[in-house]
């Protein structure tokens, strides 16, 4: 367990640290001097996506024409300057231009902190960025699909799928707080890969829905959500996704200064509080990096009620080290991640308390980069994790309902080339997964070995105003039972062995530089899941008595996407169209049947034709430059292909509308989220009503000395509305969180 007093322990001293430096910051502001006829005006500047200083900067003052250079920490200085209204410029050569105005003629000096916004300049297929080189593909992802900086703080909820409910086409699968996954366009599952730093992040929460998906999201750079070709250089479904979690935690860049972020984090609807730490130090070529958190969260609270064993407590852990020399990267780096979480009880079939889970993920990972000095190659990377993952459910008596193990070895190489004729760049790669699956207490599901050998490649190129992407996958699985019997409800289990193979093109077309239109067409492929084709039994803590089917065949998609995307300097559009033709769609149906030894539904896996259409848009408008309107709108239609009935577990169309107005270093902005009612809905599945709720945020950033603070408050459902998501298996019981004030503070510092 660990409700350890350990553990209380290094949360209380994470969070004393940094109140107390947050406090000592505020005490050095206020404790600066005042001038009465001359004042100065000093700052630091920030790049927006990685909160790291940005050096180089001109900041120039048009009035008295005035200039100084940001240093290698991000800082400028103006001395002595006359007490007036000043217009100021800053500029970087891969940053947007910024202007602002500060007004000096209060007598006082004046220290701020700009945030520049990295930019893409493309001169005649010469791309310069702060990063690396991005596509017209990559940009439009950028703009849309990528969370970050101030924006990725003013999402963060208490785990992945909360941190996310609100970016265009996503939703969220729930059995409670704890156990909740992100869905795209309608898809779940696996079909939805969740990665760290690009590696595939190993837990059983793809596989049912009191799975909780093992990350913290607190001490993330960014997250991306990404479609398209480039999904097929980690997976074969590419009408589904990738959610990756970026956050370095192998160091693969030099730096000069040590680095990181003290933050903590408290809500009411649940009396959460979190305390986490990152620092990165650097010794000659050598960089290490360590992590620290730790979250703890009450029962939820809803306007009608407390949803009963909602509980979540979260210890996560982490170090890595990279080796950085001239020609690459040699790094580790290993994770430890507990969470004790509670699923909520009290409904037909359910414990009357609900079942508590204890599960805990250690991975160790590998990293070498080599880079070429010249040539057609530009580097070969190599990953490689070894996983232990555990995870116990337990009933109320304590004794141990399921218990699933999996030690899971994960490798991958990859080649990227320069350009070579009309290709641009592209990677080409291999890929393998070995998974030892066991499973104990009261499932029946024959413990199973899984072997996956991937071969992959991704081409970018352009002609003229055209720009292409293309990607292809060819996957052989095989997947080992070690009780090959014959079962009397699920027939023979036998050893199952897959070829497949996936595909997709994406084109774009450059009207201007600010005006483009795209296409994407794909084939996706999945093969069925151990629990898919084995299960057998209750399933206590997901409240199913769940019945697989070891005769699935692979799973075969065909997807169309049209787009138009727009980015002027003020006024972003992104409009997509999507269809997917799903063969042989494998979904665990309820068969309105009950088992009557554990009186548990009985959900039975099985293999339909499917159609999933829909549509998605995205606007930002920012007519002046302390003024922003955005919005964005998601709809998904899921039929059964043969019968055009629906099917289950498709989330209703959901908007959203926010204005924002920001001066400085101080935003505040108010926002509307809704969705429909959703009344198609397959048998034995309940349908939902439409909502509107309020949320508000406020954000302010400050800087001391060599700290960077950043704090925002949001207040969520301000009208505390009842409402319930239709992908939640625990809506029957009770509506969402009701009212909620959110605190997050982080501190970011260079030494």
């Amino acid at each position: 367990m660990l409700k350890s007093n350990i553990r209380r322990f290094r949360f209380i001293f994470t969070v004393y640290c940094a109140l107390m430096i947050s406090l000592f910051s505020v005490m050095n502001i206020y404790g600066m001097n005042y001038r009465t006829l001359e004042v100065n005006f000093s700052g630091i500047i920030i790049d927006l996506e990685s909160n790291e200083p940005v050096e180089g900067a001109a900041v120039h003052i048009l009035e008295n024409d005035l200039f100084s250079t940001s240093d290698k920490n991000g800082k400028f200085n103006f001395s002595e300057i006359e007490e007036m209204i000043y217009s100021v410029e800053i500029s970087h050569v891969a940053y947007k231009t910024k202007k602002i105005t500060i007004d000096l003629s209060d007598q006082r000096d004046r220290a701020i902190i700009i945030y520049l916004e990295p930019k893409t300049i493309e001169i005649s297929q010469i791309v310069v960025s702060t990063e690396k080189p991005r596509t017209l593909f990559e940009d439009m992802e950028e703009s849309s699909n990528v969370l970050k900086g101030r924006e990725l703080e003013k999402a963060l909820g208490y785990n992945l799928a909360a941190t996310l409910k609100n970016e265009t086409g996503l939703a969220i699968r729930s059995m409670g707080p704890a156990p909740a996954r992100p869905v795209i366009r309608g898809l779940g599952g696996d079909r939805v890969v969740i990665s760290e730093d690009g590696g595939k992040t190993v837990d059983l929460s793809a596989t049912s829905a009191d799975h909780a998906v093992t990350v913290e999201t607190f001490s993330v750079e960014r997250i991306e959500v990404l479609r398209g070709p480039q999904v097929l250089l980690h997976s074969p479904t590419t009408i589904g996704g990738i959610v990756n979690v970026v956050r370095n935690e192998i160091p693969t860049e030099r730096q000069n200064n040590i680095t990181g972020n003290i933050g903590g984090y408290w809500e009411t609807a649940n009396s959460g509080l979190l305390g986490s730490g990152v620092v990165t130090v650097p010794v000659k070529n050598f960089s290490f990096r360590g992590e620290f958190s730790h979250r703890h969260a009450g029962d939820i609270s809803t306007p009608i009620g407390t949803l009963k064993n909602s509980y979540s407590d979260n210890l996560n852990m982490s170090a890595g080290a990279g080796y950085i020399y001239d020609f690459g990267v040699l790094g580790f780096s290993y994770r430890n991640y507990e969470l004790d979480y509670g699923v909520p009880g009290g409904f037909v079939g359910a414990h009357p308390g609900g079942v508590d889970i204890e599960m805990i993920r250690k991975q160790f990972n590998g990293k070498f980069i080599y880079n070429f000095e010249s040539g057609l190659f530009e580097n070969l990377e190599a990953d490689f994790s070894r996983v232990y993952y555990r995870h116990k459910e337990f009933e109320a008596s304590g004794n141990i309902g399921a218990e699933f193990r999996i030690l899971d070895y994960l490798g991958r190489v990859q080649l990227n080339h320069r350009q070579i004729g009309f290709l641009t760049s592209g990677s080409t790669g291999i890929s393998a997964e070995y998974r030892d699956f066991n499973i104990g207490g009261l499932v029946f599901t024959t413990p199973a070995k899984l072997l996956n050998l991937s071969a992959f490649l991704f081409e970018h190129f352009t002609t003229g105003n055209f720009h292409y992407e293309f990607a292809a996958r060819y996957n052989i699985d095989k997947i080992d039972p070690l009780h090959k019997i014959y079962d009397d409800k699920l027939g023979q289990i036998k050893e199952r062995n897959f070829s497949t193979y996936s595909f997709s093109f994406s084109t774009m077309y450059q009207l201007s530089e600010v005006v483009h239109f795209g296409a994407n067409i794909s084939k996706s492929s999945r093969v069925p899941t151990i629990e898919e084709l084995f299960s057998r039994g209750p399933h206590l803590a997901a409240y199913s008595y769940e019945i697989g089917n070891p005769n699935l065949p692979d799973e075969s998609g065909l997807g169309v996407e049209l787009f138009v995307y727009h980015k002027f300097s003020n006024f972003f559009f992104n409009f997509n169209l999507f269809r997917n033709d799903i063969n042989s769609y494998i979904i665990p149906r309820n068969t309105g049947e009950k088992n009557y030894q554990t009186f548990l539904s009985v959900y039975q896996t099985s293999s339909v034709d499917a159609v999933l259409q829909g549509f998605e848009g995205q606007i930002e408008y920012s007519p002046y430059d302390f003024f922003t309107i955005s919005a964005n709108i998601s709809y998904t239609s899921g039929k059964y292909a043969d019968n055009s009935k629906n099917l289950p577990q498709i989330p209703p169309l959901k908007s959203t509308l926010e204005l924002k107005f920001s001066y400085e270093n101080f935003s505040v902005s108010s926002g509307l989220e809704g969705a429909s009612s959703q009344r198609k809905v397959d048998d034995f599945e309940q349908p939902t009503s439409g909502y509107i709720i309020l949320n508000s945020t406020a954000q302010y950033s400050f800087q001391s000395g060599d700290l960077i603070h950043n704090i925002s408050l949001n207040l969520d459902n301000i009208f505390n509305k009842e409402y319930r998501n239709h992908l939640s298996r625990v809506k029957s019981i009770l509506p969402e969180a009701g009212r909620n004030v959110r605190l997050t503070y982080k501190m970011f510092f260079v030494l």
